[in-house]
């Protein structure tokens, strides 16, 4: 009775997706399953997928020959390659060369991109989708986004972030104080420091809440490209904001906020939102992607862009503690809604069966 051997191809994995990932492996690794992991080195000292049990060969984030060799050379024994984005999903195509073996891949976002780039990107996405025996779409638009580029089966398939320790009420404290503040509001945006994610807009609004008596803190945790630029703005317009950089302690800085603010242009399953909800902390958000889909009534939408709009609804719900514990109750029971963990692995499992019979009817 041979064992199932799948590898999961990863190229450069945003956070929410090299996450993934690690929960996958551990869980389908606790479930018998001979799992590899193929992405850059970098990515298995942050996520340690090693330690989940998982082997991992490292392999660049490149097309060249070189590195498709190494993939090609990982999956020579695999009964399924799950590839995570488009990117990753042609260079397995390419790795495994026409041999019949089933590719599964997971579209955990889309590629943000204008003008030859889009292009490229619209072409990757129709090689990837066409390529693929099966499609995992974490929202529904993810889906139809499949479909429309030549999906052979493409489904629903939403993935959890992983849950985060819940802090204790102290250690909000402690990040409260170390941040200066005692009767001042916190509100928090997370993320990479890049143009999707809406950060100027969130520049904008905080201008015109400044005056507030006392005026809220704004503190964007991250990097990016773009902080340079957010940082002299800030300085020059002598803005409530502050940048802290990617922080270990990020929960924590979290569960303090009296609200946090998503102010993408797009996201699938954002983590902030997952985050946010799992932790008790109200939500404002740009109705965009998946969002809607994902929080449901649990937390407060405005348009993408729209500065003012965001202004208003942060300062009202500022002055309104009845109505962010109504939003609190209602995150909690949302975010119960969402699928675990397990869920998630039940049903990616369930699906390289499916892919692989009749080797699973003699493996399981």
């Amino acid at each position: 009775m041979s064992q199932l051997r799948t590898v999961q191809v990863l190229g450069g994995g945003s956070a929410g997706s090299s996450a993934h990932v690690g929960s996958l492996a551990a869980g389908l690794v606790a479930r018998g399953v001979h799992v590899t992991v193929c992405a850059p080195a970098e990515l298995d000292h942050a996520y340690d997928y090693s330690g989940a049990g998982a082997r991992f060969a490292p392999v660049p984030r490149r097309s060249d020959p070189a590195s498709v060799a190494a993939l090609r050379t990982a999956c020579t024994t695999a009964d399924v390659v799950h590839a995570h984005g488009s990117h990753a999903a042609v260079r397995a195509a390419l790795a495994l060369g026409g041999r019949r073996v089933p590719l599964v891949v997971t579209w955990h976002a889309r590629a943000h991109a204008e003008g030859a780039r889009s292009r490229l990107i619209r072409l990757m996405e129709r090689r990837a989708a066409r390529a693929a025996a099966v499609v995992l779409g974490t929202t529904s638009d993810l889906v139809d986004r499949a479909r429309r580029r030549g999906a052979r089966d493409a489904r629903l398939a939403p993935v959890s972030a992983p849950v985060p320790r819940l802090p204790a009420a102290a250690h909000a404290g402690k990040a409260r104080a170390e941040l200066g503040l005692v009767e001042r509001p916190l509100i928090i945006s997370c993320g990479s420091l890049v143009p999707h994610h809406g950060y100027g807009t969130l520049l904008d609004a905080s201008r015109l809440w400044r005056d507030l008596d006392p005026a809220p803190l704004l503190l964007l945790v991250g990097e990016g490209r773009e902080r340079s630029a957010l940082q002299r703005r800030i300085r020059n317009e002598e803005l409530p904001v502050r940048l802290v950089g990617s922080r270990d302690d990020r929960a924590e800085l979290l569960a303090a906020a009296d609200l946090a603010v998503l102010s993408s242009s797009w996201e699938a399953r954002s983590v902030l939102a997952q985050e946010a909800l799992r932790l008790g902390v109200p939500l404002v958000a740009t109705a965009v992607g998946g969002v809607p889909e994902l929080v449901g009534d649990a937390a407060e939408l405005v348009p993408y862009g729209n500065a003012e709009a965001l202004a208003r609804v942060v300062v009202r719900l500022l002055g309104d503690p009845r109505r962010r514990e109504e939003m609190t109750a209602a995150g909690l029971a949302q975010a119960g809604s969402w699928p675990t963990e397990d869920d998630t692995i039940a049903q990616v499992l369930s699906v390289y069966d499916e892919l692989t019979q009749p080797l699973a009817a003699r493996t399981r």
